[in-house]
């Protein structure tokens, strides 16, 4: 019941924020098109270099009782390790359940989060991490990052995504728009990417407390309906053992009736 009451207000807060990072998206892709006419642009969070560092971005919940949420998101990130098992492979736990399980796990761990989910998602939260994985790979201390989350697909069902954030790849099929610029566009792209890499955190972390709202009300919902079965069930066989036992009892009485006469 709580997880329903919170489910329609993380929706509405996930579907506000679809259209917006859409949108950001489908303008850094013509601001990018403008900048590489630059020779002299530099766009680092653009730069690509062999994926021998990687930052792997696990968000899970801070609390269970929600069905296959968590082990699944836990599963795919383990996967993910494996596949990449000739590179180094750090994580930045934003959940308490995944840094629970890869806490003795995994010895390269970059960061925890385990009070993101406690109450209503910030934004703040996400312009931190964002800082901190913008710097690591400016630095050249990861050569790529990847977010692996479950995202609201349904109320059923959510969708487990593993997308990659570092470098930021520009989708190639978006409408091209040509801007007037009043500062170079090459200007604009090195302000708008780091707020491009803050809106998709937020966005993953919006998309994975309202999947986790909705796995968590499906599974107590399960977990009802199951217990009203088991409660069923127990009931009409408690209810056989009394009828035979009343029966037993009154085949003894007149037995014993039948005797004395």
């Amino acid at each position: 019941m709580v997880s329903a009451a919170k489910l329609r207000r993380a929706q509405d807060r996930v579907l506000a924020a679809r259209p917006y990072a859409q949108i950001m998206q489908r303008m850094l892709v013509n601001i990018a098109t403008a900048a590489s006419e630059d020779p002299d642009a530099e766009t680092p969070l653009l730069a690509r270099r062999p994926e021998n560092r990687i930052l792997l971005m696990v968000v899970t919940a801070d609390r269970g009782l929600a069905g296959a949420f968590n082990a699944s998101v836990i599963k795919t990130a383990q996967r993910f390790i494996e596949e990449h098992s000739a590179a180094e492979v750090r994580l930045e736990l934003m959940g308490r359940k995944g840094r629970d399980f890869f806490r003795k796990r995994h010895s390269r761990i970059a960061g925890e989060h385990t009070t993101l989910f406690a109450k209503l998602v910030r934004y703040e939260d996400a312009f931190n991490i964002a800082g901190k994985v913008i710097q690591l790979f400016r630095d050249g201390e990861v050569d790529a990052v990847y977010v692996i989350g479950n995202r609201f697909k349904s109320v059923v069902a959510p969708e487990l995504a593993t997308t990659r954030l570092l470098p930021i790849e520009l989708p190639e099929n978006v409408e091209r728009i040509d801007y007037i610029y009043e500062q170079p566009p090459c200007d604009l792209l090195a302000a708008l990417l780091p707020r491009y890499i803050e809106v998709q955190i937020f966005r993953a972390m919006l998309e994975s407390s309202a999947a986790e709202h909705a796995a968590r009300m499906t599974a107590m919902d399960a977990a009802s309906s199951n217990a009203s079965d088991v409660i069923d069930r127990l009931t009409l066989n408690m209810n056989r053992v009394r009828q035979a036992s009343i029966t037993r009892e009154i085949i003894e009485i007149v037995s014993g009736a039948a005797a004395l006469e």
